[in-house]
């Protein structure tokens, strides 16, 4: 039986937030290497504090729109897990009935407009979603989600331009692990400090500790008062690590010895136990946070698996002719 937890204060309830995204992409993963999922996956376990404080600070209107590590994206904006569940194992009852998979899923009823599988694509999509709002009255805010090696597509360059020649409603953030794909960010650029681009396009810039939900959300909620306010997009650089690999069978070979045990340290998760438990927060109610995560996702799963599989006979609906 379900134990009754009083999640009470931003922290617990960050760190609740933090263990539903981290239980969601374990079970991904254990359902990608029995082959119930197929196709490449990408998790963002030790990322999930910019996902949580971000997803505390998006209103409804917000547009959302993240990178293909996404999946604890759309559930910190609200997508309900038994949906993306059900998207990843293509069951019909997916949030795109079956056909998006885990690089390509979308839930718009959610303000969450997708993943793209496109480095750095998702920035100028949410530019013209911005450009929109400026016509469409519907004090939209557009926030895009990128890695340290998107910073180097010239789309996103493209995107960040146009957003501050118009002055338009939009929060760039840029989840910077240290690495683009498999190379570390220090071999890509001669300056690591990424928000330096931002002020040479005249706009504000800051970077913030991405391991903490809590600065996340007040430098998001900043941005985001700041483009309703039609003083033009922010960028954000939130540092984090990811201690899962850039996808599954990602032997981490290019870690330095070491990198990795000193990452899972500090990661979001056990820093917000170790500050909490510091507070006189019990053990067993922080136990009892991962545990309700857990009965959760595993309820979801379960509900994912029951659904029917998507009917290949119905591949050409939603298609122009």
């Amino acid at each position: 039986m379900e134990r009754t937890l009083p999640v009470s204060g931003e922290q617990l309830a960050d760190l609740l937030a933090m263990w539903r995204i981290r239980v969601l992409e374990e079970t991904i993963l254990s359902l990608r290497l029995d082959g119930r999922i197929v196709g490449s996956v990408h998790l963002e376990n030790g990322q999930e504090a910019i996902a949580v404080g971000a997803g505390r600070m998006l209103r409804p209107q917000d547009a959302l729109f993240s990178t293909y590590r996404g999946h604890g994206w759309a559930l910190a904006r609200g997508v309900p897990a038994v949906g993306i569940l059900a998207e990843l194992l293509y069951r019909r009852t997916g949030v795109n009935g079956g056909r998006g998979g885990s690089a390509h899923f979308s839930a718009p009823e959610y303000g969450f407009f997708g993943e793209n599988s496109i480095v750095g694509a998702g920035a100028p999509i949410a530019v013209g979603a911005a450009l929109a709002a400026k016509f469409d009255g519907s004090g939209r805010v557009a926030v895009t989600v990128f890695g340290d090696g998107a910073m180097n597509q010239g789309g996103v360059s493209e995107a960040m331009n146009m957003a501050a020649a118009m002055d338009l409603p939009v929060v760039f953030i840029c989840e910077n692990n240290k690495y683009s794909e498999l190379t570390p960010i220090n071999d890509m650029v001669r300056n690591p400090d990424l928000s330096a681009r931002a002020h040479a396009l005249g706009i504000p810039a800051v970077r913030i500790d991405g391991n903490d939900p809590a600065q996340v959300a007040t430098a998001v909620g900043l941005a985001i008062t700041t483009a309703e306010h039609g003083r033009g997009p922010t960028f954000i650089e939130a540092a984090t690590r990811r201690i899962v690999g850039h996808y599954i069978g990602d032997a981490q070979n290019y870690r330095p010895a070491g990198e990795l045990a000193e990452d899972e340290k500090n990661e979001p998760i056990v820093r917000l136990k170790r500050a909490l438990s510091t507070q006189g927060v019990p053990a067993e109610t922080l136990d009892a946070v991962e545990q309700r995560a857990r009965t959760e996702i595993a309820a979801a799963t379960d509900r994912a698996l029951a659904a029917p599989l998507a009917d290949p006979s119905t591949a050409r609906e939603h298609l122009y002719v």
